[in-house]
């Protein structure tokens, strides 16, 4: 329009605009901008499918105002079969998102951003980290991350945890406290079982619920005051809940860097971690410091990390912990033993003597059993093992299973067990991977499986074969050489 303005030549003014000749005429004609001339389209482009059900989808949002648009068509294909297709789902879905924002919800509540004071808080979680694919000695490891954070400052510190109890708590926090320094006022967590504890029945509605005592000594500790976010509002905890995702993200962007996701060791994987968060929280410069001058001085000493139990050793010659059952030497029957429980192992004293540490079993119900502990009872007694309680825990690999079958084509019952319980003390007794590399070699070889034959191969694995040497052949010429040297 501009150059129709200057010379009224609709052609040149067209190819100076950079459009056809026919649209410059149009808007020449026309005489309004592009904008004033496009129409809001106010017209369906296609039928509503769910135009007859409206009532009815009405009726079913105001009862349920929660229920998903995937339920509520699934309700409606029962209810009208052979009428929609699962195509439709999306526009049952603008449907229902269209009448929920068309409603005056009281109880749609926005969320209020907080101005959080430094040195005020520290902020506890913990986040499933499976998906970062971390592998220790080529296995993947199943963990979380124990996540501290100063939500003033977002400084952090990672600590691995292998559930989220009260020992994790103490850990991830302890570790983090004497990474600062320094202690801030408050300490928040979720109303997680380690903190806290159920109300009764009988209390009345809205009480909050109570602390643990041994979560309340560590807070008393460390000089902190324990708070709770409110039970179902996990948004209250939401520094710490929005690190999460990110600190997963920024670590599986580190691995990478680093080049591999495998660790030698849980020790290895943990200084790694360390390294990560010393790096991220470098560049909080000066609100990290201004939160540290808020807080007072960490001026305690560190916790212990385990729980001290007594337990008494049964007659099957096992221990009962944290409703677990692990074995121990059969010696030790009848005993007391001060048990240690860890996150990840426990320790088993008697008197000052420790008779057993090995992986902490999780859950409830479960049993670890060493062969080692009840093999010279079952060669003693070997009519027991045809029906003993913890007989699948005999075969310490599948070599060894397989080597009790193949005893079983030769020989049946009592002296079959007397077989297998005799090559099992061997391995025992001496080296489980030279028995298990024997049977392997006779299994290979479908010879036939006797302890005599074992003891044999395995033997021959633990004594090389001495190293095959050139006879010393010693030239006299030069001690001649030597003397004459020292007589001069």
């Amino acid at each position: 329009m501009d150059e129709m303005t200057r010379h009224g030549e609709i052609g040149m003014a067209a190819m100076r605009a950079g459009m056809d000749r026919k649209t410059a005429r149009n808007y020449v004609t026309d005489g309004r901008m592009p904008s004033e001339m496009q129409q809001r389209r106010d017209w369906k482009t296609r039928e509503d499918p769910f135009e007859k059900q409206a009532e009815r989808i009405d009726q079913i949002l105001r009862e349920q105002p929660a229920i998903e648009a995937k339920t509520l068509f699934e309700i409606l294909c029962s209810e009208w079969p052979d009428t929609f297709v699962p195509g439709q789902l999306r526009t049952l879905q603008r449907r229902v998102e269209r009448w929920r924002v068309t409603q005056d919800d009281a109880s749609a509540l926005a969320m209020l951003a907080q101005r959080h004071r430094p040195g005020e808080a520290a902020q506890t979680d913990f986040t499933h980290a499976v998906e970062l694919g971390v592998t220790i000695a080529g296995v993947l490891y199943a963990h979380l991350l124990g996540v501290f954070v100063l939500p003033f400052s977002n400084w952090i510190w990672l600590t691995i945890c292998a559930s989220e109890s009260l020992l994790s708590i103490r850990r991830t926090v302890q570790r983090a406290l004497f990474q600062l320094g320094r202690v801030p006022e408050w300490h928040q967590t979720d109303n997680s079982t380690a903190a806290t504890h159920q109300i009764k029945k009988t209390d009345k509605l809205g009480t909050k619920r109570p602390f643990n005592r041994e979560y309340r000594d560590m807070m008393d500790h460390f000089g902190m005051k324990p708070r709770t976010i409110e039970v179902g509002e996990s948004h209250q905890n939401g520094d710490v809940e929005a690190h999460n995702g990110a600190i997963k993200r920024a670590l599986t962007q580190a691995l990478i860097v680093r080049g591999s996701a495998t660790f030698e060791s849980v020790e290895q994987y943990q200084r790694f971690l360390d390294e990560f968060a010393r790096k991220r929280n470098k560049s909080r410069g000066e609100r990290v410091a201004t939160e540290l001058n808020a807080m007072k001085a960490l001026d305690v000493e560190a916790l212990v990390e385990f729980v001290e139990e007594r337990v008494k050793v049964s007659t099957w010659s096992t221990i009962s912990v944290r409703k677990n059952c692990y074995s121990v030497p059969p010696r030790l029957i009848g005993q007391q033993l001060r048990v240690r429980v860890y996150e990840d192992r426990i320790q088993a004293f008697f008197g000052d003597r420790c008779e057993l540490e090995c992986p902490r079993v999780r859950g409830e119900g479960h049993r670890r059993i060493d062969y080692r502990h009840m093999v010279w009872s079952l060669v003693r007694k070997p009519g027991g093992f045809e029906r003993y309680v913890y007989r699948e825990e005999m075969f310490p690999t599948a070599v060894f299973r397989r080597a009790f079958e193949a005893i079983g084509a030769t020989k049946e019952g009592v002296a079959r067990d007397r077989e297998y319980l005799r090559i099992l003390h061997l391995a025992a007794s001496t080296m489980e991977a030279d028995v298990d590399a024997a049977l392997s070699m006779l299994m290979e070889a479908e010879e036939s499986v006797t302890f005599e034959r074992v003891k044999e191969l395995a033997d021959q694995r633990r004594v090389p074969p001495a190293p095959a040497m050139t006879p010393l052949k010693p030239d006299l010429a030069e001690y001649d050489q030597l003397i004459e040297a020292v007589g001069t």
